[in-house]
């Protein structure tokens, strides 16, 4: 998934650890063979080659996945949507760091984004595109979901104490280490500056993602470009340069995090749909970092 991920496990027995991580690792592994939109003989991939030609049977838990995506993306009001593929690759996101489109390139990757041109029936588990062109890409939800199994793994196989991540972003702690009862001390970074933090979070079985307009951006006409897509305008979302979302699922907080994003602190405010906890630093000089109230 063009992610590296992270392992740390507290225990006695040190066989039963290194076995324990080895096989969450390996989730991970049969997870990007599934989810990978870099390879091409991934489900993800072939979905997105033939759904618009035909209904695609896939596998009961990418179909399960996609359904939860379909609902992300009716509660946020279309601010989440792994339809976005048009959009990054004529951003120059996928695998790329970005550049300038013509406002015509936007506006014809445009016709193909929007997840109600996603159909997915529940008797075949199947999935199906109604218009040519529709790629979904699996960069909002895939990390949350890969660490999310990889703790289901660890429980399973008997850790009790770990701390796992998906390239930084995407954090579960599962207990707490010895010596700090109030769990897995984790730093929000500071988006202006990367060697200082805003605030600090203790996670005891519960997980923190951050979507931040500082992990890929590029400069054009005096302007800072994210690659966080505003699915509804096709253009990258203004205003915010980071948001921290701590909920007990990681496929939630890395999910919810894009919408928190893009729609803002008073819609996120309004919408919370759990009473997660979420800190935003947004683009402005009077009090720029505070957790929602």
């Amino acid at each position: 998934m063009g992610s590296a991920y992270s392992i740390a496990v507290y225990g006695y027995d040190r066989d039963q650890m290194e076995g324990a991580v080895e096989a969450a690792f390996d989730e991970a592994r049969q997870l990007d063979s599934m989810l990978s939109n870099y390879k091409p003989d991934s489900e993800w991939s072939e979905v997105n080659r033939e759904a618009a030609r035909h209904p695609v049977r896939v596998s009961p838990e990418l179909f399960q996945l996609l359904a939860d995506c379909q609902e992300y993306s009716r509660q946020s009001e279309g601010a989440f949507d792994i339809s976005v593929g048009p959009l990054m690759k004529v951003w120059g996101f996928y695998k790329g760091t970005g550049h300038l489109p013509h406002r015509a390139e936007v506006m014809a990757a445009m016709a193909s984004v929007g997840y109600r041109h996603v159909h997915l029936d529940p008797a075949g588990q199947s999935i199906s595109f109604d218009r040519p062109g529709v790629e979904l890409d699996p960069g909002g939800i895939g990390k949350g979901y890969a660490v999310d199994r990889m703790v289901d793994v660890l429980k399973r196989k008997g850790i009790a104490i770990a701390l796992v991540a998906a390239s930084g972003s995407s954090i579960y702690g599962l207990g707490a280490p010895p010596n700090e009862p109030r769990g897995w001390r984790i730093t929000i970074r500071d988006p202006r500056n990367e060697r200082a933090s805003v605030a600090e979070v203790f996670l005891k079985n519960e997980s923190m993602s951050t979507s931040g307009s500082y992990e890929k951006f590029f400069r054009a006409e005096g302007h800072v470009y994210s690659h966080i897509m505003d699915p509804r305008t096709g253009y990258p979302a203004p205003g915010m340069l980071s948001v921290s979302l701590i909920t007990p699922r990681t496929i939630d907080s890395e999910a919810w995090a894009k919408p928190f994003f893009i729609n803002g602190r008073q819609w996120a405010a309004q919408h919370n749909p759990h009473r997660f906890r979420a800190f935003f630093c947004e683009d402005r000089t009077e009090q720029p970092c505070a957790w929602l109230p």
